[in-house]
């Protein structure tokens, strides 16, 4: 997280009575807001990481100790019924050779917004791609198998999807509401053609350095 605090007081409420999962950790890229003190009152286990989602991930996987690993965005929320549904998917055969991703929901009423959630779909089904505020559920093993999150400030998301390919990703079959702000600070169309524009140069091999100062 960093200057998260608008948003992970829902982020973590929706982990109350957690199931299968044991613990719930934090990682902190530098937050100057009260990200940190919330966490904590919310009984969060806080880590601090470079600043960078590739990095804080990692420190998030390295500081887990359960044998699954559900990694989330700050802003994101698990709808209800995600219990159940990541129940259901770890209890399937042969889970522990997969990974779970949750559909892609914005709290935003604009029908562009739901434009954008079709597209969302479209591109995991078509291109195996799931982005980062859709969630991620993985085995231990799976994920120290394949390299884990790389300490990248972008795509770390796209480059794990990459490795683990598209047979060993599976949607979950549960919602994830993500924020939306910054689709309607920068408008839509431009959002996500910058987006775009942004895998387009990572598959064309620039550094992600040089891609997170676009993508700002």
């Amino acid at each position: 997280m960093l200057d998260a605090a608008a948003e992970l007081p829902r982020t973590l409420a929706a982990l109350a009575g957690m199931g299968r999962i044991a613990e719930v950790i934090v990682v902190d890229g530098g937050s100057r807001d009260a990200s940190v003190r919330i966490a904590r009152r919310l009984r969060a286990r806080v880590v601090q990481a470079p600043r960078g989602r590739g990095s804080q991930l990692a420190a998030g996987a390295r500081a887990a100790t359960g044998g699954w690993l559900l990694f989330l965005h700050a802003d994101c929320r698990l709808d209800p019924g995600w219990q159940d549904a990541v129940n259901r998917f770890v209890a399937a055969p042969g889970a522990a050779g997969r990974a779970g991703y949750f559909t892609l929901a914005l709290d935003d009423a604009a029908p562009v917004a739901r434009r954008l959630e079709r597209l969302v779909r479209w591109r995991c089904r078509a291109l195996a791609l799931p982005y980062g505020d859709q969630g991620l559920l993985i085995s231990r093993p799976l994920y120290d198998a394949i390299g884990g999150y790389a300490a990248i400030p972008l795509m770390e998301d796209v480059d794990l999807a990459r490795r683990l390919g598209r047979a060993r990703l599976r949607p979950i079959g549960a919602t994830i509401t993500a924020s939306a702000k910054r689709y309607r600070r920068d408008g839509y169309g431009h959002r996500m053609l910058r987006n775009l524009i942004c895998l387009a140069l990572y598959f064309a091999g620039v550094a992600p350095r040089r891609i997170a100062r676009l993508y700002g």
